[in-house]
């Protein structure tokens, strides 16, 4: 794969020789690629071999060129290596860096997945003061077909021509997302909007001034004189005997006006905008969003695996609880959870939070992920990279904050990226978590550090806190000494900047050896591959136990044990039935309940389940081999049939059960003693009882 490097009017050093020795190509280093030296951008995409393009700056001028040339098929990749490395002060011991990002950039394309379709034919709803509204409708409505919907006239009032149709009343709910809001409102006012010709009669004609510019009355001021009813004859808009009913329409696009206050939630559906008046990005967005979009379905859910309801009991409920689009939700009549993939922005914090793995981010899947974390660490170690900071952040937001930090390096305002931070872009921060962290310390990163802006929302920055607190008790448990995981929170580019030389200069420990296998989709095993590679090399010696935070389900650690009350539990089984992730079992020999320890996700099912309240979360990590083994909970002897002898339940459930029914009136006399009988003698001894009454006997 073809690889052109350039150093942008000589701004940044470059080295070919050791960029190419790191990936395997000899690289001629360019000045003005994008310029006179655009030819050797020609010759290589004139193939069908991708080309990798060490530039972002110009990918719009390079598509012009690909175009205008002759036999130029070639998938081209480009990289950013000027800001994130060659623009900083440390830029001639970036070398490593940079060829990690090179390498990053020739991994394949990620597999196509599931697309999401929406369809939208252009019927905008706006939502505001009418005088705003009929103004931004005037903006749009060359492209789009307009609706307003009335919330007061502000303060000029609507237009004396109306141009579009005007809806009022009580909003009673907007829900949906792109191509399809459904909109709800009870028309309660006594002028119909559709019957109205804006005369301005029944304002002359009110003494209490109630009827404003919006053309509806304020039913507060208004005394009953009715002297707009007769203004109104002929028309017959203003009726105030009228039933309102509730009504319903559907839009494919909505524009409210001013703060936010039809969607609360951090992520809003796609389709829907507020305005300010000021910024007309949204109006220009508006504009283009007529048609047939896709996105990709970025999760994907495994029922099996979900802890969050069984036997009408509800157990974890991380995803739920953590969703910024509230995408997520109970489906109680199917004992799941529902995703809605039109809602869903791809944040991945669900995936995130998940603690069974459940549901598990598929664009891109963990796996590629993982290829890209291999790449970057293992070419950036070969190059003589030494103690590797990985900064991961949003492919929007986070790129621009360390671009413009990149570009003040190069006017002398700041330090700009440091040699050993490896910048690696994702669709958004939240989509990384326990298992990727752990993973990319394994495979030789020193420190992992998440940068967060104003995408985020605070539940996910909270979420981010809590599993960073359990994967740094993990570490420091191991020996490892810290501190290696970072939540980076900067307010600008100097905050950024301080944050990064920071971390660059320290030195935490780290395995010995970095190691090589591969991330697999299954969160569960991507996560045991590290924890078995972090243990087999940590300085602290194995057979103890590693004390971590949480204990509540779905937000403290996915990793620990069960505390059982052995005098409470009847070993009725009702958490072996419950548990998603095997954890628990039962032996089918003899009553006893067993426990692995390594598929424990502390998700809390079984402690919600257990009818005896016997149960409690252990956040752990066990080091002694018995992790992977299983282990007897709780043990007791069989009760025996007082008739047969044959052994039919334990000896703690019986004796219970009689404890709890022997003042019961119906199990007197013989029927308590059917308690101790197995259900085969049960019904023998209910058929040959003397003292019972038949059916045949009445």
């Amino acid at each position: 794969m073809p690889t052109l490097i350039c150093d942008c009017n000589k701004t940044m050093p470059l080295d070919p020789a050791s960029l190419g020795e790191a990936l395997g190509e000899k690289l001629v280093q360019h000045s003005t690629l994008c310029r006179r030296e655009a030819g050797a951008f020609q010759q290589a995409v004139a193939g069908a071999v991708p080309v990798v393009v060490a530039c972002t700056q110009e990918k719009r001028l390079f598509a012009e060129i690909g175009e205008h040339t002759e036999g130029a098929v070639a998938p081209v990749r480009f990289v950013n290596i000027r800001e994130t490395g060659g623009w900083s002060r440390d830029a001639a011991e970036a070398m490593p860096k940079l060829a990690a990002l090179l390498a990053a950039a020739r991994l394949p394309e990620p597999d196509p997945v599931p697309a999401v379709t929406y369809r939208s034919s252009g019927r905008l709803l706006i939502i505001g003061p009418l005088d705003a509204a009929e103004r931004a409708a005037a903006l749009l409505a060359d492209t789009l077909e307009i609706t307003i919907f009335a919330r007061g006239a502000g303060p000029v009032g609507g237009e004396q021509e109306r141009r579009h149709p005007v809806l009022g009343g009580r909003l009673e709910s907007l829900q949906g997302w792109l191509g399809a809001f459904d909109l709800a409102w009870t028309q309660s006012n006594p002028i119909d909007l559709d019957l109205c010709t804006r005369c301005n009669a029944c304002l002359a004609a009110c003494p209490e001034s109630a009827i404003g510019l919006d053309y509806q009355i304020d039913l507060d001021r208004c005394d009953g004189h009715r002297a707009c009813v007769a203004a109104c004859t002929v028309a017959g808009a203003i009726d105030f005997h009228r039933s309102f009913e509730r009504q319903q329409a559907r839009f494919d696009l909505v524009l409210e006006l001013g703060p936010r206050t039809l969607f609360g939630q951090h992520a809003p559906p796609q389709g829907y905008f507020a305005w300010d008046g000021t910024d007309p990005a949204p109006l220009m967005k508006l504009r283009d969003m007529v048609g047939e979009f896709e996105k990709p379905k970025f999760f994907e859910y495994k029922q099996s695996l979900c802890a969050h309801s069984r036997n009408d009991t509800v157990g974890c409920r991380a995803c739920v609880d953590i969703c910024s689009a509230q995408a997520v939700e109970s489906d109680k009549a199917r004992q799941q959870i529902k995703v809605n993939p039109h809602l869903c922005v791809g944040c991945g914090a669900c995936t995130t939070a998940c603690p069974t793995g459940a549901l598990t981010y598929a664009y891109p899947p963990v796996s590629d992920q993982g290829a890209t974390l291999r790449t970057l660490l293992s070419t950036y170690a070969q190059a003589g990279g030494q103690a590797p900071v990985l900064l991961v952040h949003s492919q929007e937001a986070g790129r621009r904050l360390v671009e413009r930090l990149g570009r003040e390096a190069s006017l002398g305002k700041r330090h700009g990226v440091p040699a050993n931070v490896i910048p690696l872009a994702v669709w958004h921060t939240a989509s990384l978590g326990l298992e990727a962290w752990l993973g990319a310390i394994a495979l030789g990163a020193s420190q992992v550090a998440v940068l967060a802006t104003d995408e985020e929302a605070p539940q996910y920055l909270e979420a981010l806190a809590a599993q960073m607190n359990v994967a740094q008790a993990i570490l420091d448990g191991l020996g490892y000494a810290g501190p290696h995981l970072h939540l980076l929170r900067p307010a600008s580019t100097e905050d950024l900047d301080a944050a990064l030389r920071d971390l660059g200069a320290r030195r935490p420990g780290v395995p010995a050896t970095a190691a090589r296998y591969a991330m697999v989709r299954e969160k569960r095993s991507t996560l045991d591959l590290a924890l078995d590679h972090l243990v087999a090399h940590a300085p602290r010696p194995s057979g103890e136990a590693v004390p971590l935070p949480g204990g509540v389900p779905g937000a403290g650690s996915p990793l620990g044990s069960l505390a059982i009350d052995k005098d409470a539990c009847t070993l009725c089984m009702s958490c072996v039935g419950a548990c998603p992730a095997s954890a628990l079992l039962d032996n089918p020999e003899t009553p006893q309940l067993r426990f692995v320890e390594k598929n424990c996700t502390q998700c809390g099912l079984c402690v919600t389940t257990c009818p005896e309240n016997a149960l409690q979360l252990e956040p752990r990590l066990l080091l002694a081999p018995e992790r992977k083994q299983a282990r007897v909970l709780n043990e007791t002897a069989p009760y025996h049939c007082v008739r047969c002898g044959k052994p039919f339940g334990t000896q703690k459930a019986i004796e219970t059960m009689l404890a709890r029914l022997g003042n019961h009136p119906m199990f007197q006399g013989e029927g308590l003693a059917r308690l101790k009988m197995c259900g085969d003698c049960r019904v023998v001894d209910l058929y040959s009882a003397a003292g019972e009454t038949r059916i045949t006997d009445l």
